[in-house]
């Protein structure tokens, strides 16, 4: 059974930073391309980032310049780095992993607040 475990939200102030972690089981995480997408409330779920198998990266444009994913294949685990918070970041952050041919995958969700 293929699990995403998410961990590292909660409250920042404004300009400060927090790293969310997210650590997969149950699947072949190297082969698969891991991102993490957001969900504020009364928007639609977006893609904050994500990296391949080989490190190829993307970035939503909000977001370039102060986010930075990462993975260690050897943890099965996928980091988003996440500095110069601001409020508009607020939202629910959730890991996804791709690999073909099976369905996506998602993490429960963590809470991400950034307020004064």
């Amino acid at each position: 059974q293929v699990q995403l475990v998410e961990s590292g939200g909660g409250l920042a102030q404004p300009g400060g930073s927090l790293r969310l972690s997210c650590a997969a089981s149950g699947i072949i995480f190297g082969d698969s391309t891991t991102g993490w997408y957001r969900q504020a409330p009364g928007k639609q779920r977006e893609l904050v980032a994500s990296i391949t198998s080989g490190g190829s990266t993307i970035y939503a444009d909000s977001v370039k310049g102060r986010f930075t994913i990462s993975r260690d294949n050897a943890l099965n685990t996928v980091y988003l780095q996440m500095n110069s918070l601001k409020p508009e970041d607020t939202a629910v952050y959730y890991c996804n992993l791709h690999l073909w041919p099976y369905p996506d995958y998602w993490g429960q969700g963590t809470q991400v607040s950034v307020s004064s």
